[in-house]
């Protein structure tokens, strides 16, 4: 499944992604190290400028 990036907004597959942390129970993949040391860093900033459904 093809999922977005919360940091860069690039296409990530979650079967192959690297890197990806989770936060309140979801999992979030990131594109690179650098996305991901960024969510780490602080979440909150880009949790909340999701929509959630």
């Amino acid at each position: 499944m093809i999922v977005i990036d919360p940091i860069c907004e690039m296409e990530v597959d979650e079967k192959t992604a690297q890197y990806k942390s989770e936060y309140k129970g979801k999992t979030y993949f990131f594109c690179a190290p650098g996305c991901k040391r960024a969510f780490d860093e602080n979440p909150e900033k880009y949790v909340n400028t999701e929509t959630e459904s």
